[in-house]
Formats: C-alpha cells, sequence, structure tokens
C-alpha cells in the first residue's frame, strides 16, 4: 500500500505562517515547499533592515552615533565570535551559566538568529564544509548563496536539535533561540529612546532619537552582518592555505581584521577546538584576546590552545 501524503495546507494559511515565523521561530514551514528556494516573504524584515539604512540621508550625522554604532559593533561581534562560534559551535572554553546566557542574549542582538540555530548550522558546516550538504560553500553554491541566499531559504530556517543537544538542555537558550527577534527589536527600541533622551539632556551631543536608532542599529547591524557572512563566502575563496584541510578554507588576514579573528579560517578549520584562530604570534586575533582578558577576570576558563603538533604541521 502506498504511504498517504499529508493533507495540503490552504494556501491563505501560507502567507500567515510565514508572518508567525518573524516573531516565533518554532512554526513550521510548508513541507511541500521547494526547500532551497528563497522564502521572500519571511525576509521582508531583512530587506528592510537595509533600505532603512537610507534615513541616515534625514537624520545627519554626530560623533556620539558614529561612536555608539562602532561600540556596538565591537560588542556584538565578539558576541557572535566568541560565543556563538567559539563557546555554543565548539566548546572551546568554559563560562557560568548567567554569562552563557549574557552572550546568547547580546549575540541575538546581531540578528544573526538564536545560539542553538547558530550552532547547529555551524556544526553542519565543519561536517561537511565544501560538500555538497554544505549550505554556505561557496565552492559549491557561488558567492551569492554562500553569503546570505542560504540562510533566506527554508531548508535554513530549522534548527537540527540532534546536533545540540549539549546546548538544548537549557531551557533560557531555548527561549531565546524561538523568539530570537525580540532581541534586536529590544535593542533597537533602548537606542530610540535612548537618543529622545539625550536630545534635550545632552544636547551637545547633538543625536536624537531617530538618529540613534538609524546608526547605532541599522547602519552598524547590516555591516556587521555583511562582515561576519564574508567567512562563508570569501574565506572559502580568498587567501591562503598553510594547512591542506578537506575543504578549501583560507587565511584572510583584513577579513580577521574586520572580524576579530575568524579569517584565520584556514587554522580554523586544522583544529576547530581552539579559543584561539591566529596560531602564530602575528596572526592578530581580537577574540581570542578578549577571551583572553575575561579568563584573567574569572568570567571565562579553560581556554583550549592548539596543540603544538597541530600548529607545526603547516606550511610556515
Amino acid at each position: 500500500m502506498s504511504e498517504s501524503l499529508p493533507p495540503h495546507p490552504k494556501p491563505g494559511r501560507r502567507p500567515l505562517a510565514a508572518l508567525r515565523r518573524w516573531f516565533d521561530s518554532s512554526v513550521a514551514a510548508d513541507d511541500e515547499q521547494d526547500p532551497d528556494r528563497i522564502d521572500w516573504l519571511r525576509v521582508v524584515p531583512f530587506i528592510g533592515l537595509h533600505l532603512t539604512c537610507v534615513g541616515v540621508i534625514w537624520v545627519g550625522v554626530s560623533w556620539f552615533a558614529v561612536a555608539v554604532a562602532l561600540g556596538l559593533y565591537a560588542l556584538r561581534m565578539f558576541a557572535i565570535t566568541g560565543f556563538y562560534h567559539r563557546y555554543f559551535s565548539h566548546k572551546a572554553f568554559k563560562t557560568s551559566r548567567p554569562m552563557q546566557f549574557a552572550f546568547a542574549v547580546i549575540g541575538a542582538m546581531s540578528v544573526q538568529r538564536g545560539p542553538l540555530w547558530w550552532a547547529a548550522h555551524h556544526r553542519h558546516h565543519h561536517r561537511h564544509s565544501d560538500r555538497p550538504e554544505d549550505l554556505h560553500s561557496p565552492v559549491q553554491h557561488g558567492f551569492f548563496r554562500s553569503h546570505m541566499g542560504w540562510f533566506l531559504t527554508r531548508r535554513a530556517f530549522g534548527t537540527d536539535c540532534s546536533s545540540i543537544n549539549d546546548l538544548a538542555k537549557y531551557p533560557e537558550l531555548r527561549l531565546i533561540d524561538r523568539f530570537d527577534v525580540l532581541m534586536p527589536v529590544a535593542l533597537a527600541t533602548a537606542l530610540f529612546l535612548l537618543g529622545g533622551w539625550l536630545e534635550t539632556a545632552a544636547p551637545a551631543l547633538q543625536t536624537s532619537g531617530p538618529q540613534l536608532l538609524i546608526w547605532g542599529f541599522f547602519i552598524s547591524t547590516v555591516v556587521l552582518f555583511h562582515a561576519t557572512v564574508t567567512i562563508n563566502s570569501l574565506a572559502h575563496q580568498i587567501g591562503t592555505r598553510r594547512y591542506e584541510t578537506r575543504d578549501n578554507s583560507r587565511n584572510n588576514w583584513w577579513l580577521a581584521l574586520l572580524t576579530f579573528g575568524e579569517g584565520w579560517h584556514n587554522n580554523h578549520h586544522h583544529y576547530p577546538g581552539s579559543a584561539r584562530q591566529g596560531f602564530r604570534w602575528w596572526e592578530i586575533d581580537l577574540t581570542y584576546y578578549g577571551l583572553k582578558a575575561m579568563q584573567w577576570t574569572g568570567l571565562v576558563w579553560d581556554l583550549k590552545p592548539v596543540p603544538a603538533g597541530l600548529k607545526r604541521s603547516g606550511t610556515d
């Protein structure tokens, strides 16, 4: 007997489900839809994030707004590289549960989804790097798909919980992951209110609610996003290869500067478990320096080093 197919959902429910997924990532996508097509309705906010940056024409610029934008870029980049990547994805060091929660919240403010989703996809990437199963391999799928097209698809929307059992046991992380959009909304709201208050309380700063919102949230977030995903799209294409890994990962010094050390990507794929990705003294790794500072204060501990034998096995 042939297996019966699930009932076909009513057409009117599809847009409603897509809208609900803006706020609640647990809402399931339609199984009968092509999983590799971009879900345009669901990604309207992502498109809007970029378009809103044009608002800088009307809000102007101040040194304070730019400083806030740079500060939030640095803080959230560290949350992504240090915690979403090196901690949640690779367990390269240990920390307390409150610190784990705090940086999960900051990471979610980056508009790069929740920590469980991020870690699950990154672990999948390492298992299948630059093979057909790798959703963001430029070798397999081209630049646009690897840079941002992959995560706009239905296939990439879900979280493979089987690969993150170590993280899914924390209910607070599951909650952040499910309602991740609330974190950037809270940040944007706080910036708007702060700018409005400073406009009257500290007029010498020459800022306002709309200006701090555009610079501190929209511009900072868009630059942060595109800097981060260059590791998917460019760090597997442009740079040098010290180690003969099974993928096409590359070391790229200028990507390392933009992403606080993630550009030493061939190093990372050679030994993913290290808290340090700049293996040589001259390979600047700002994330590692930040983690070392946190270790000195007791906020993190047991930073995993690169085994000496593995470090020496390269070509330089």
